[in-house]
């Protein structure tokens, strides 16, 4: 018996006992169903996150604060004058306390540090178009890292740290509200600014409209030029209190080719800021702890798939072992026939094959189709506010995997069957009753 033979024999005698055969594609119709669907959220999820870090590293600096061992005592921490100050909120790095002027020149003075540029904190109480009143003014947080980073932007330029003029990136909800006609007509256009400062007067600042910026998961907050933080801060600074910054951002020396920062560049100056109590990430090491949680729900979820799999598996063993015994005749025949013990058990592990194919396709198929829906759905509800976001996304060679690994357990759950049909002694089969 040729090959292809074999092939269409074992599709046919699949569907000898029809119930049988379908509830056991059923079963794994749950499995592929559901791994297709958890496969899909994780690749959408990472996707996502991904970009949003592409526009925000640089893949050359690390965000520094102070180390964690240097804010934990026992008891009551000691004051020191000349010390670090308390934050009145923990920093994007979880660290409670500010850098001050010696960190920053520890960290200039760090081999392998190129430059440092410290992050301050500012704070806007308004803003409203510059020839608007006050009743149309509205609330404005800044994201202190803006100037160092990049936004996702919709319209518009990157804020530019060298120019004097003072610069603004916003969110797309307030294109609206300050009344422009779109994104395109915003960039260009004077807002004002108003904050109050150390003396708690009220001030106003003007500030151009550089860009506008979609949601992100890493910068919340509109963004503010060095020009118009340089501003505020002076403002803002009370007169004889040294100046403490957030976090800082030190740009590394590479040693890579063509200057390119490495791996082990990075890690090298984590580990001497490290000495000076100071501690460095990249944004890929705060991406790093949330694809874990991501990677461990979705672990769980696939955890599911697995069992459902297993269960699937001993149905297969079933479906085949009750055909082999109901074709024992017909084997025996198959046999006396010149057929050799390898294409018999080549018949029925490829039995096997297309029953895992059958329950994989149809699970994944149902999966593209209803999750699909289900993530457009919430592209356009709950999750609007995150533009870009593909909450469930079906990349071909994920499907393809999936269905190749349900075939894989398929086959190898037919490999008993499969042997003890190839087994068989051709004339004790021919006498089975």
């Amino acid at each position: 018996m040729r090959t292809a033979d074999i092939i269409a024999n074992a599709a046919r005698n699949a569907f000898r006992s029809r119930l049988r055969t379908t509830l056991t594609v059923l079963s794994l119709f749950v499995g592929a169903f559901t791994l297709t669907l958890t496969t899909a959220l994780g690749a959408g999820v990472n996707d996502y996150v991904t970009r949003q870090v592409a526009t925000v590293s640089t893949g050359d600096a690390l965000l520094v604060a102070p180390a964690a061992s240097a804010e934990s005592t026992e008891g009551p921490t000691p004051f020191e004058a000349d010390g670090r100050q308390q934050a009145t909120q923990p920093n994007p790095l979880g660290s409670g306390t500010l850098l001050n002027s010696d960190d920053l020149e520890a960290m200039r003075g760090t081999e392998g540090v190129d430059r440092v540029e410290p992050v301050r904190q500012i704070t806007i109480d308004w803003i409203a178009t510059a020839d608007g009143d006050a009743q149309d003014r509205y609330e404005l947080d800044i994201n202190p890292s803006s100037s160092l980073g990049r936004s996702d932007l919709v319209a518009g330029d990157q804020l530019d740290n060298r120019t004097d003029t003072a610069q603004v990136i916003l969110q797309e909800d307030y294109v609206d509200a300050l009344g422009y006609d779109g994104a395109e007509s915003a960039i260009g256009q004077t807002v004002a600014l108003g904050y109050t400062d150390a003396m708690q007067s009220e001030r106003t600042i003007e500030a151009e409209v550089a860009g506008i910026a979609r949601a992100s998961l890493f910068a919340a907050g509109a963004g503010a030029n060095e020009s118009l933080t340089d501003a505020v801060t002076e403002a803002q600074a009370i007169p004889g209190q040294p100046e403490a910054y957030v976090l800082a951002v030190a740009h590394l020396d590479g040693t890579g080719p063509g200057g390119a920062v490495t791996d082990e560049d990075v890690e090298d100056v984590k580990s001497r800021l490290a000495d000076a109590d100071l501690a460095g990430q990249t944004v890929e090491d705060q991406l790093g702890v949330i694809q874990t949680v991501i990677n461990g729900i979705i672990g769980v979820l696939s955890a599911f798939s697995v069992i459902a799999l297993l269960a699937a598996s001993f149905g297969i063993v079933n479906t085949l072992l009750m055909s082999v015994q109901e074709r024992t005749r017909e084997i025996g025949l198959m046999k006396a026939m010149g057929m050799s013990n390898g294409r018999v058990f080549s018949l029925f592990s490829l039995e096997a094959v297309v029953i895992g194919f059958l329950g994989s396709a149809i699970g994944a198929v149902a999966a593209i189709g209803l999750g699909s829906a289900i993530s457009t759905a919430l592209s356009a509800g709950p999750l609007a506010d995150l533009p870009g976001l593909t909450i469930l996304l079906f990349d071909p060679a994920n499907v393809a995997i999936v269905i190749l690994v349900i075939m894989l357990v398929a086959f190898l759950s037919g490999v008993l069957p499969a042997r003890r049909a190839a087994r068989q002694d051709p004339i004790d089969s021919l006498r089975y009753e």
